[in-house]
């Protein structure tokens, strides 16, 4: 073991009961955790910290469960020797009883076998397992299962560290209230952002009453962007909220405007400014638009879904096929949407529009939104249909804009037509 004669003398005084313990019963305990991975300086360290783990019965109890690779759990082999060690230098031996039947409760209530090892190697095995009663977790379980509370385990496992009623009823109670509570939307977000349980109610509650508050939002309304974007719990309010509301309200957005905004780009509460948005701002206003101004921050909330290396791509695409900086912010007031498309696709889409259809460039000017249709799955597969039966002259607009439902209902009546028109066609 690596011991020395003055180590070896302090743990026998430390643990007086390991020199009435026979050999062999030592002997088997260190294989057995030596079988489980714990081997080596971890094992020493574990042994100095607490000598008991080579006698206690408790500890033997819990050997014996991870190393039955007959038991329905199947778990030998599968829990990282870390968490092994953690667990026994750590857990005192009476919260040790019963491991084995906590664990097989997470197994009757839902968690997937094989899925069981994730679970355990992702959860602090103390405060999860060991400090709780038999009839706590199968409490605090069966409450999670009106949430998906499988799913929500298998995604975020630490959720079992948390106590049920000082933590999870308050800080679910308070969104499933701001949910006006529907319980599956609530899971919804849970899942989302599991995350959220970690902060407590009073956090949560404070960035609700700023955002009714500051914002003019009702619960109704930030729920609605919660449930899009749980994440905004984890932006600072004085470093983040309040400057990006502050921007809003400066380019002239009411409260409806800045509910409609962040349903749209909620990502923009989050990002950095410096790092950021101030960088896409400074781009977005060398094209034209105008500060303080609602088309600014129609832009400024398309711009948060890509990269500023992205938008600057695009405006390079435009620019190299022909168009202004007046075209480019004609085109984004109409359909701000065109400054985040991967600048590529954008590439493509040009290139046939001008080559394979024929078409000036500046078609777009009218029709930007044609840039956002997928080429392959709809631009080449209408125009190739449509060219067929009418030949070059039809605008992109009609093309693109109508459903797929009225776009083969009009082809086929069209086509029809025109083989009744020809030579095999005539009725006698």
């Amino acid at each position: 073991m690596g011991f020395n004669e003055k180590q070896t003398e302090a743990l026998l005084q430390a643990n007086s009961s390991l020199i009435f313990t026979p050999f062999e019963y030592v002997r088997r305990r260190i294989e057995a955790l030596q079988s489980l991975g714990v081997t080596g300086f971890a094992l020493s360290r574990l042994i100095v910290k607490r000598p008991d783990v080579l006698t206690a019965q408790e500890i033997e109890e819990v050997l014996s469960f991870l190393l039955n690779d007959d038991a329905d759990l199947e778990l030998k082999g599968k829990i990282e020797p870390a968490r092994i060690e953690r667990l026994l230098s750590s857990t005192e031996l009476r919260s040790l009883v019963g491991l084995q039947k906590k664990v097989q409760l997470l197994f009757l209530y839902g968690i997937p076998k094989e899925k069981l090892a994730h679970v355990l190697n992702n959860v602090n095995w103390t405060k999860a397992l060991c400090l709780k009663s038999l009839e706590e977790m199968e409490r605090m379980l069966t409450y999670l299962l009106r949430f998906d509370g499988v799913h929500l385990i298998l995604r975020r496992p630490a959720v079992l560290n948390y106590d049920l009623d000082t933590q999870l009823i308050p800080r679910i109670g308070f969104l499933l209230d701001l949910s006006g509570g529907n319980e599956s939307a609530t899971a919804t977000v849970l899942y989302k952002f599991p995350f959220v349980l970690s902060y407590t109610v009073d956090h949560v509650k404070d960035h609700v009453e700023f955002l009714n508050s500051y914002a003019g939002l009702s619960n109704e309304e930030i729920f609605r962007i919660v449930l899009i974007y749980p994440s905004l719990f984890s932006a600072s309010r004085q470093r983040k909220l309040q400057p990006r509301i502050d921007f809003l309200k400066q380019c002239g957005l009411n409260s409806n405007d800045i509910f409609k905004f962040l349903i749209k780009a909620p990502l923009f509460l989050s990002l950095s400014f410096e790092g950021n948005l101030a960088h896409k701002l400074i781009i977005l206003v060398k094209i034209g638009y105008e500060n303080r101004t609602k088309e600014l921050a129609s832009a400024m909330g398309a711009v948060t879904r890509c990269s500023c290396k992205n938008l600057q791509e695009v405006i390079g695409v435009f620019l190299n096929y022909g168009l202004t900086c007046e075209d480019i912010l004609d085109m984004s007031k109409k359909h701000p949407q065109i400054l985040q498309y991967n600048h590529e696709s954008l590439e493509e889409k040009l290139d046939y529009l001008i080559e394979e259809m024929g078409r000036d460039v500046c078609e777009l000017l009218v029709f930007p939104a044609f840039l956002g249709y997928k080429l392959d799955g709809r631009i080449k597969h209408r125009y190739e249909v449509k060219r067929k039966i009418l030949g070059e002259g039809l605008s992109i607009n009609k093309l693109l804009s109508v459903s797929a439902a009225s776009f083969t209902a009009t082809s086929k009546e069209k086509s029809t037509r025109g083989a009744d028109s020809g030579p095999e066609g005539k009725r006698g």
